[in-house]
Formats: structure tokens, sequence, C-alpha cells
């Protein structure tokens, strides 16, 4: 990813050479990027930083696979998703045959999950009544079928599963892949 100054630079010389080209003046193509100022590294304190784990992509595979693993011994096509911590995707398997709508509603399981540290099926009789619910939030989905997965009680990551005839069962899914991580 090109940064702003970067950015700022190559526009420059990508205009300076365009106005050479028109004018027949030679440049120097480092000079502009020469004369940028360079910002210099700010150290901080331990204090000033958090320790935010997360699942690492070992663990975030194996309880995937094993979710998939589950839903296909109940014979259901489904896709599953495991998040880190901060809501991204850490693995995404599709099943054989899991329809297209599995996906997102997997990951929205899985990042409700997350981001409220709660399973889904817990959550979603929580999103009633009239006015602005938490349903409100974006990427969310109040369906069961998204387990947090935590550590000492704080939330590493999530996992999703959507596809199955019910969101019971998408849940048991989840949970059979949470249960591969625990104890290790």
């Amino acid at each position: 990813m090109i940064n702003v100054r970067r950015r700022a630079t190559l526009g420059l010389i990508a205009g300076a050479v365009g106005v050479a080209a028109v004018t027949g003046v030679t440049i120097n193509a480092n000079a502009a990027e020469s004369a940028a100022p360079r910002a210099a590294a700010v150290a901080v304190g331990k204090s000033d930083v958090v320790d935010n784990p997360s699942l690492d992509i070992d663990a975030a595979l194996r309880a995937a696979e094993a979710t998939l693993k589950a839903a296909e011994k109940g014979g259901h096509r489904v896709t599953v998703v495991v998040l880190d911590r901060s809501g991204d995707v850490q693995v995404q398997l599709k099943g054989d045959g899991a329809g297209p709508q599995t996906a997102e509603s997997a990951e929205r399981k899985a990042f409700t999950a997350a981001s409220f540290g709660q399973p889904t099926s817990a959550l979603a009789g929580r999103v009633t009544g009239q006015g602005a619910t938490l349903r409100d939030i974006p990427g969310t989905l109040f369906l069961a079928g998204g387990v947090p997965v935590t550590v000492d009680g704080q939330v590493v990551g999530a996992i999703g599963v959507g596809g199955a005839p019910s969101g019971d069962l998408d849940e048991q899914y989840a949970n059979a892949g949470a249960a591969t991580l625990r104890g290790r």
C-alpha cells in the first residue's frame, strides 16, 4: 500500500515528468523524494500498548475443519467462518453443496459472537422491541450459529456456521469445532 507521503511524492514526480516532457527539461526523479521530510520513529512506553490475544491460524484452521466435519457427519452442507478477536476472517470453509447465502450468514454470526462475547442464540432474544435495537449494528446477525472462543474469559475469536436447517444445528456444529480447542 502506498502511504500518503509517497503518493504525494509520486504525484509531484509525475507532474514534473509531464512538464519536462513538454518543455524538454531534464529532471532528477530522486530529487523530489529526497527533499521530502522523513518522520522519525516514536518510542512509547509499554503502558501505552494493549495486549490483544487472538487465535492463531493453526487453531483457527483446526476448529474450522472440525466444525465442517461435524456438519458433514450430520448430513448438512454448511459454510464455517472463524474470526480473530478483531473480527477479521482467519478461515472460511465452504462445504460441498453449501448455498451461496451460507458464507455471509456464517461470517455475520461469528462477528456477532466475537463482538458480544456470547453465543448468538443467547443474544437473539434481546433484540426485540421497537426503535433502535442491537439488530441495527452493521454486520451482525442474531440467529443461532455463532459462538465465541475464549481463554480465561477473554474473547480470542469466534466460529460461525450457516446452512444447516436450523440455527440450533449450526450452533451445535460451531461448538464441536470450538471443543477441539479446549485442553490443548
